[in-house]
């Protein structure tokens, strides 16, 4: 079963909002999984790649990557 119109939407603002703050940060996807592993999380630059480039992740990717961004609040109007 794939995702609605909605879920799709929703999908892309976090992947607009996460690749935005990640060239905000100037941090690129190799620097990025270096991060995510320093929180004990094993991501390859490609999967990262993949997830943003699709913008299916899960909530647990989302937060860690505001985590290695070092954001601690978002706002939906953010997104």
């Amino acid at each position: 079963m794939g995702l609605s119109d909605r879920e799709k939407e929703w999908a892309d603002r976090a992947r607009r909002f996460l690749k935005a703050e990640l060239k905000r940060a100037d941090i690129g996807y190799k620097e990025l999984v270096v991060r995510l592993r320093e929180h004990g999380i094993e991501e390859t630059e490609a999967s990262v790649t993949g997830k943003l480039n699709r913008g299916t992740f899960s909530v647990a990717f989302f937060l860690a990557v505001l985590t290695v961004l070092g954001i601690e609040a978002v706002t939906l109007a953010s997104l």
